[in-house]
């Protein structure tokens, strides 16, 4: 056997590990050392072990990551965000489901600020939806907006799978921002255009609203989320116009989100330890991960499955669509099974080689690759959003209902990722005309 096949059959070893719920670290971490022990030796095995974690957390870059993540959770367990829902809804509130509509810009405001998928669905699903059931919205339209919406953080800067994608692939972290910034934007576009639709096509699924609301009302509920609006100004202003650096960014957006907290009375102990707790808990996976995932590119180096695996693809690389076509059944099958950060760090070692084989751009490919993972946190049997929007609700809306108000989106979701594809100066246009 050869060497490239030895490497093929380990990443196949490495699906079936993960397809028996072995935790994906410790699969990403166990395949590619037995896999060097067996090709080299023993010794080159535990030298792999010991120098590429190392190697790889020393990256200055990634100390972006815990910063991005404490802003986020300060936003969260603070609760500066609230107020922007309240605020959606009275400049929306003349639209038909503008509720809905509401919670899908809320979403993206609270992901300009969070950058979690998660969160923001889990906050949204309190505040959001509660309304629109006691507006008699319908069940499946009010949870599956919500569920699609918070997705909305994978895409919207500051998004951790950018920074992770970033690094590992060599590409400047805000130019992923940039585009994926418009990707999330016609994301949040295609959404209010299904409620919209639906609206219009399905009479009683959203009631008629005779909400009214003053030039003054309208005012101050801006003047209430100016401290968000200056946040997200202060930090993407910074990054983008070149004062911060990604590490920087977040520090900066971290302490300013701790000042808004401390003046607006939420800075309590109880939420700095729950912020402080979640960033080390979540960055220590993220890390674990992704060490796994970069001890996998090695090894599939080392084994020239690479060279292997992009000769195999180069069969159909001169059918562009057929090419695509294959990545996006790939990531929406994984999508199914695996958060999206492990289904990000488990293909990249295999699929980087091929990217660049084939001379397609990388940060268009790491938008694309953003938005098929937002989509596998929607799609069925997992949906990780759906769940958490689930313990939300409790029993208030059953979760086949919750996947069925979903699915409208999912083909809004399909549609943009055919846009991206079909038209990538729609993710590339704006970070060249930053970096002119």
């Amino acid at each position: 056997m050869t060497d490239p096949q030895i490497g093929a059959m380990a990443i196949g070893v490495l699906f079936l590990l993960i397809a028996l719920r072995v935790p994906i670290a410790v699969a990403l971490t166990g395949v590619p050392f037995f896999g060097i022990w067996y090709l080299i030796n023993f010794k080159a095995a535990v030298g792999a072990l010991k120098v590429i974690p190392y190697s790889f957390a020393a990256n200055w870059l990634l100390s972006s990551v815990p910063m991005f993540l404490l802003m986020g959770y300060l936003a969260y367990h603070t609760g500066i965000t609230r107020g922007l829902f309240n605020a959606a809804r009275i400049w929306l509130a003349r639209l038909p489901g503008g509720l809905a509509i509401a919670s899908v810009m809320g979403a993206s405001g609270f992901a300009a600020v969070t950058g979690s998928s998660v969160a923001c669905a889990a906050a949204m699903g309190r505040i959001a939806v509660p309304e629109m059931l006691k507006n008699r919205y319908d069940a499946g339209l009010a949870t599956g907006t919500v569920a699609a919406a918070g997705t909305i953080g994978a895409l919207i800067p500051p998004s951790i799978l950018f920074i992770i994608y970033g690094i590992i692939a060599v590409v400047p972290i805000g130019d992923l921002f940039l585009g994926g910034a418009i990707a999330g934007l016609l994301t949040a576009l295609s959404y209010v255009a299904v409620i919209l639709i639906r609206a219009k096509l399905t009479p009683g699924l959203v009631p008629t609203l005779d909400e009214t609301y003053t030039a003054r009302q309208r005012m101050a509920v801006l003047l209430e989320i100016s401290p968000i609006l200056l946040l997200a100004l202060l930090v993407f202003g910074g990054l983008f116009g070149g004062f911060f650096t990604a590490t920087e960014a977040g520090a900066v957006g971290a302490a300013i989100c701790a000042v808004i907290a401390f003046f607006k009375g939420g800075l309590t102990w109880r939420a700095i330890k729950a912020s402080v707790s979640e960033t080390i808990t979540t960055t220590a996976a993220i890390f674990v991960i992704a060490i796994g995932a970069n001890l996998l590119g090695r090894f599939v180096a080392i084994s020239q499955a690479d060279v292997w695996i992009s000769d195999l693809v180069g069969l159909f690389a001169s059918n562009f669509v057929l090419l695509m076509g294959m990545i996006v059944l790939l990531y929406l099958v994984l999508g199914m099974f695996l958060d999206p950060l492990g289904a990000m760090l488990l293909t990249m070692p295999i699929l980087l080689p091929v990217m660049r084989d084939q001379g397609l751009d990388l940060l268009w490919f790491g938008v694309i690759l953003a938005k098929l993972l937002e989509i596998g946190m929607i799609t069925p049997p997992v949906g990780l959003n759906v769940f958490v929007l689930k313990s939300v609700v409790g029993d208030a809306v059953p979760i086949g209902t919750i996947f069925r108000g979903v699915a409208y989106f999912l083909l809004a979701d399909l549609m943009i990722v055919i846009l991206l594809i079909a038209f990538p100066e729609i993710v590339l246009y704006l970070p060249r005309v930053f970096d002119q």
